[in-house]
């Protein structure tokens, strides 16, 4: 089965929505993880959009990259989904067969009210969603 590994700076968003969102779509073909620079605490809007789809990461604790590295994992893929717009700091897992660039806005930078920020989330989600799916049809080609 192959591992895939999802990085960006605090793991508390769309790292967290890309491994439940491959996880989902994939149907169980690939071991899907996630992991941070710096984690932070989970983003409550990540976690009332992937409620949406019946995920609960309510309880889930954000890691830390280079822990995860010390643990000896190892994975496939390694895809950084942090923002070049805004010059994040992506992190580097060594050991990787491949490493792919996703680039995704951060939606702690997200304004507004509540109902706008989880619609520009839920938007994010989907845009992460319809990566994967473009992704594993062109992996399966």
């Amino acid at each position: 089965m192959l591992r895939v590994l999802f990085v960006c700076v605090h793991n508390s968003a769309r790292s967290q929505m890309a491994e439940e969102l491959l996880r989902l779509v994939s149907a169980g073909r690939m071991e899907a993880c996630s992991a941070g620079l710096e984690p932070g605490p989970l983003n409550p809007f990540v976690v009332r959009a992937l409620g949406t789809l019946g995920i609960d990461i309510s309880g889930k604790q954000p890691r830390d990259v280079f822990e995860l590295y010390k643990s000896g994992a190892r994975f496939h893929y390694v895809i950084t989904v942090c923002d070049e717009a805004s010059a994040e700091r992506c992190p580097i897992f060594p050991g990787a067969l491949k490493y792919l660039h996703w680039s995704f806005p951060d939606p702690s930078g997200f304004a507004g009210s509540d109902n706008q920020v989880l619609d520009r989330t839920l938007h994010l989600m989907e845009q992460i969603e319809a990566k994967i799916v473009s992704w594993l049809e062109n992996f399966n080609a």
